[in-house]
């Protein structure tokens, strides 16, 4: 960790901040707009504060969750949560024993699920007012789809078993203690807010749609309410951690609301950015590449800063936690997504190069060059249609509009043109959609295969899908059909929807249950999202998602001569790798220590769409694909993931992304 050099901490404290920040921070942002006298209690949050902020990714599932959960649940107007007391002896010391996260969406529920798994003495709530959300996390079908997160959820939640395995090469047996359960999901905030020692704000910070920075500004609003009633509800002494995506000095105004509501207390507020990739959000809380925490530079601020690195401590390397000043950290979080986007707007610039120089240019030839230079390396040099979600547009707006604040219009226009290139790269993709078609769409069906804006989750918010849809509906098609192995019917249609689509063109769009279905009688099918399901059984099984770090430790090392000892999660993982090994079928239980859940209720949405076939996970089979479409059989590749050569070896027509020459 970065000391706090004695010198600077007497100039670190919430008074002296550097004076030219305060552009960052327009009036919206001002004390006197973010507080008021009087109480501010957690029915008062209006739906556009942060209940509406939190990001919904998927319909609130019916499930009623694990048996065990079901008492738990009855009890929540009487208490936050029940616990059993923890095991004593698989307590590591630490100050944190009861941590709060506020919002309970994309980055509160997985963070939470990740800090409760490896920290199993520390109390963990998680509390939202949509308690629909909070259902769905105490079910089997989790509000947000990603890999391997359910059972990270249950093993927090539920609880597990004791076991006792024998492994091959192993003469003894090896002992895994019951876990009890240290992970809550519920409506009941206030409690939840009271007993925390660290309370992690995860509430949305949208663009805004109107007023002052319409557009390009973030709106702190939700971030405003929150920490209002966590001002009213904190105890003495306990940390606040900001962990959405905020602009520059969102701490500072945090700080404000808590000094104004509780002048007699101090109260140290931290930043700790999230750096999640959708469809990967596990793998990165599992193994991230860094964990950020910015705090003020004072002895207050770098014990508090301590407390919250003794939590990720359980789990993440020393090396791996950074420590810096509360604005650096916010920054950082800002540039990174910035950075990261500018770079696919940089290889898909090349990739329209590509395309308009014929003579056989390629974008994956020139991709696998530049990314041999060590000084660049190969990461996001991967062309495409451009990149979608909730965040790298958003955080781009937002940086470049505290550029243009702090009068740095030609930063601001440099970041902007990201966002220009990537508009550009999704509307040339439906140009040359309708100008393989002759023209004209009138008449003729295209199939759209994936919905969702990245593989691996469930999450349809600023679809690259959506905006193509939009152009090429808007040539008036006889059908545009839309398949996605990961989304909900219902979330792809509500996102059109708020698109403004006008009814004769919403009237076109279907949603199909299957490949075959969403192909059938198709003259053009795109594809927009990188599923591995795209890829076609022809190309064998794609390789493992799975890119963690073995330790090499052999069965021996976790050898025990009764269930007293405690192994930690990481070892835990590790054995049921082992396991895993032995079994002939891939489960995500191999070691059977996860509790039961219990069945869902008869009226489950999330059963009815997979009895539908809504989530089809059957690879496209491209051989049957030819026989159900139409004439000419165009095969637009938005993400260069099917083979080219074999496609048209089957007689379809195919063009990629950064392709010099299409497919004769």
């Amino acid at each position: 960790m970065e000391a706090c050099p004695p010198s600077r901490q007497a100039e670190s404290t919430a008074h002296s901040k550097p004076r030219h920040l305060n552009r960052s921070n327009p009036s919206s942002h001002s004390l006197s707009s973010t507080t008021s006298p009087g109480t501010s209690t957690p029915r008062s949050w209006s739906a556009n504060e942060w209940l509406g902020g939190t990001p919904d990714t998927s319909p609130p599932s019916s499930g009623v969750g694990s048996p065990e959960l079901k008492a738990k649940l009855t009890q929540e107007d009487d208490a936050v949560s029940t616990f059993e007391e923890p095991m004593t002896h698989c307590s590591r010391q630490g100050s944190a024993k009861s941590v709060c996260f506020v919002g309970a969406g994309f980055v509160g529920g997985p963070t939470a699920a990740v800090i409760a798994y490896h920290n199993p003495e520390i109390r963990v709530n998680v509390v939202d007012l949509n308690s629909d959300r909070v259902a769905a996390w105490n079910s089997s079908h989790l509000p947000i789809h990603e890999d391997g997160l359910l059972k990270v959820v249950r093993v927090a939640r539920d609880g597990t078993l004791p076991v006792r395995l024998c492994l091959s090469g192993s003469t003894e047996p090896i002992g895994i203690q019951a876990r009890n359960s240290n992970l809550v999901f519920s409506t009941n905030v206030v409690p939840a807010i009271a007993e925390a020692d660290i309370i992690f704000i995860c509430v949305n910070t949208p663009t805004k749609t109107h007023g002052l920075g319409a557009g390009s500004m973030a709106d702190v609003s939700a971030v405003e309410s929150a920490a209002r009633t966590v001002a009213e509800h904190a105890k003495k002494g306990a940390i606040i951690v900001e962990k959405s995506t905020v602009p520059c000095g969102t701490a500072r105004m945090i700080q404000e609301i808590l000094r104004y509501h509780r002048q007699n207390h101090n109260f140290e507020v931290l930043s700790n950015p999230e750096f999640l990739a959708e469809g990967t959000a596990v793998e990165n809380l599992m193994y991230p590449d860094r964990i950020l925490i910015g705090s003020d530079r004072t002895p207050a601020g770098c014990e508090a800063a301590e407390v919250l690195k003794d939590v990720y401590s359980a789990w993440v390397p020393p090396e791996r936690i950074i420590t810096v000043n509360t604005f650096s950290s916010e920054l950082a979080k800002l540039v990174a997504n910035t950075m990261l986007a500018q770079r696919i707007s940089s290889i898909n610039a090349v990739s329209a190069m590509c395309e308009e120089i014929g003579l056989g240019a390629d974008v994956d030839d020139v991709s696998l060059a530049v990314g041999k230079d060590l000084r660049l390396g190969p990461k996001f040099l991967q062309a495409g249609i451009g990149f979608g979600g909730s965040c790298f547009e958003k955080d781009i707006l937002n940086l470049a509009y505290l550029a243009r604040e702090l009068h740095l219009d030609v930063v601001a226009e440099y970041w902007l043109a990201v966002l220009k290139i990537n508009e550009d790269q999704r509307q040339r993709f439906a140009r040359n959609v309708v100008r393989e078609l002759n023209g004209s769409l009138r008449g003729k069906k295209i199939a759209v295969l994936g919905f969702a804006f990245k593989d691996g989750t469930n999450d349809t918010r600023n679809s690259i899908a959506v905006h193509v849809i939009r152009d090429l509906v808007s040539e008036m098609p006889r059908e545009i059909a839309i398949f996605d192995p990961g989304c909900a019917p219902g979330d792809i249609e509500a996102e059109l929807r708020a698109t403004g689509l006008p009814t004769a063109q919403m009237e076109r769009i279907k949603i199909s249950s299957s490949w075959r279905g969403c192909v059938k009688e198709a003259s053009a099918v795109c594809i927009l999202t990188q599923w591995k399901h795209f890829r076609g059984r022809s190309l064998g099984t794609p390789p493992s998602d799975d890119t963690r770090k073995t330790t090499g430790l052999r069965t021996h090392q976790f050898t025990a001569h009764n269930s007293d000892d405690c192994l930690d999660e990481m070892t835990i993982t590790e054995l049921e790798a082992m396991r895993q090994q032995e079994v002939p079928n891939f489960t995500d239980d191999p070691l059977e220590r996860l509790r039961p859940l219990a069945p869902c209720a008869p009226e489950c949405n999330q059963c009815r769409d997979d009895e539908q076939g809504f989530r089809n996970q059957e690879p496209v089979d491209w051989a049957e694909v030819a026989s159900l479409m139409r004439e000419p059989r165009w095969v637009f590749d938005g993400r260069n993931v099917v083979n080219h050569d074999e496609l048209q070896q089957l007689g379809l027509k195919v063009k990629g992304v950064g392709k010099g020459f299409p497919s004769p």
